[in-house]
Formats: structure tokens, sequence, C-alpha cells
């Protein structure tokens, strides 16, 4: 005869077997409250400091039903490159992003792939500030931490032409991969990005260079712990996968932004 599982059991059973059900089966990237900055590989390196002004970041996420834009304002992003005009390959630098005012828009379809009009939705805000941890229940140590997006550069390759001092004109516009570290929600992985730059001469001198993503780059949800929840630290029941067909798994990053060289 078998004994039925007594009450304390049950719940002890089914304390191990729901959060096993509400993650998905992905690997964690590893976990980093920051990322280092990569020391300049030469010295002849410029310091370029990211303006706020004229910046942009925006991700997109496309379901067959449902299609989300997150953005964040101008003010959001910092940061700082150190450029040699004579070697662009040895450039590496750290951007930094802060999602405090993150607002995420929403496009739903009737059918597969047919979005309507474009629209923000409070729930969907509050959704996806639960899912990245840093809505208005989180401890303000861990806010801090997980409302800062960061790339860290550490190489360059692929440059379409490396001495930028040498090409002719007010305005020189090169391309180039750059790889390095991408950090999000106190995870990083390893990204290589297209970019372009073009910057821009008054004589022989760089006075601005401005830089964007030649093609989004995208960043897994699941690896980075971006998960359903139902407030902080609290994993929800439904996955990444049971909701492919309104969120989708990888976030599609594009960003722009105009570098100036620091003053001394």
């Amino acid at each position: 005869m078998v004994r039925p599982l007594a009450l304390p059991h049950l719940a002890l059973l089914s304390l191990l077997l729901v959060p096993a059900a509400c993650k998905d089966d992905v690997e964690l990237a590893p976990k980093a409250e920051k990322l280092e900055e990569a020391a300049p590989k030469t010295e002849a390196a410029t310091v370029f400091t990211v303006q706020a002004e004229g910046s942009a970041v925006s991700f997109e996420m496309q379901a067959p039903f449902e299609r989300q834009e997150g953005t964040v304002p101008t003010q959001a992003l910092s940061g700082s490159l150190h450029v040699d005009p004579h070697d662009l390959t040895k450039t590496t630098g750290l951007v930094m992003v802060d999602l405090a005012k993150l607002e995420i828009f929403m496009q739903k379809a009737e059918e597969e792939g047919d979005y309507g009009e474009r629209e923000k939705s409070d729930v969907q805000n509050e959704h996806m500030r639960d899912w990245l941890e840093i809505g208005d229940d989180v401890p303000a140590d861990v806010l801090k931490d997980n409302q800062r997006v960061e790339f860290s550069i550490t190489e360059v390759k692929d440059v379409s032409t490396a001495d930028v001092s040498a090409m002719e004109g007010a305005e020189r516009t090169v391309t180039f991969t750059a790889g390095g570290e991408f950090l999000l929600h106190q995870r990083k992985s390893p990204k290589a990005v297209k970019m372009e730059a073009t910057f821009h001469y008054q004589g022989d001198t760089p006075t601005t260079v401005e830089v964007r993503t030649v093609e989004p780059f995208a960043v897994g949800l699941a690896e980075h712990d971006v998960r359903p929840r139902t407030g902080f630290g609290t994993l929800a029941q439904k996955t990444l996968s049971t909701l492919s067909s309104k969120v989708a798994e990888e976030a599609q990053v594009s960003v722009s932004f105009t570098a100036v060289p620091a003053k001394g």
C-alpha cells in the first residue's frame, strides 16, 4: 500500500518543482556588478567624452503577435573613448546607459506580423520593469546596479580605414566592428557590434566624432536573467518560452551618440 504524502511533504515538493517550471533552459551569463574600462592601448590616444545631447538608445523585440520598442532619454547615455586617429584599431572605451526612465511602446497584431498602432502601455511598462528588476519595490543598492547598462570596448577590427588622420575632408567616415563585453541586469556577455564613425575635422584636428550602430545587435533576455517576474526576486509561472508568441527572446539594440575631445 502506497501512503499519500503528508501536507508538509506536498508543500516541499511544490517548492522544488515550481522554480524549475518558471525558468527557461538557458545558461546564465556570468555575474558582474560593473565592467572595467579598458586601458588606452597607446599613449597617442585622445580621450573623447560621450555627449548626452543628441544620443539615442533603443531596442526592439518582435514576436508574431506583439512588437515592443524600448527607448531611453538622451540624458541616459555617458562614457568615454580612447581614440588614436592614426590607428583606430587601438581604440578602447566604456559606454553606459541609465535605464531609470526607460519607456516601452507596443504594437499588437490580430494576425501574425500584422501590427497595429504604436502605443504606450502602462501595464507593459510595469511588466518590463519587473523583468529587469528596476521597479519601485527593488532595494536602492540593487536598483542602482540593475539600471546601469554598459558596453566595454576592448578591441576594434575590420576597420575600413585605420588611419583616419590620413583621410581628407572635414568629414571622414569609417566602419568597423567593436568587440568587448556587454552588461545588462548584472550579467555580462561578449558582443561584437558593427559600427560607423564620422570624424569632423578642423584642419588636422578632430573636433567631434559621431558614432552609430550600422545594424542592431542582439541581446538574449534569458542569458541576462531578464525573465517574467511578478515583483522583485519573484519569477512568474510563465516563461519566455511560453510567451514566445507575444515576447521575443532577444532584444535588437541600436545606439548612436556624439563624442568630443575631453578638455585638458
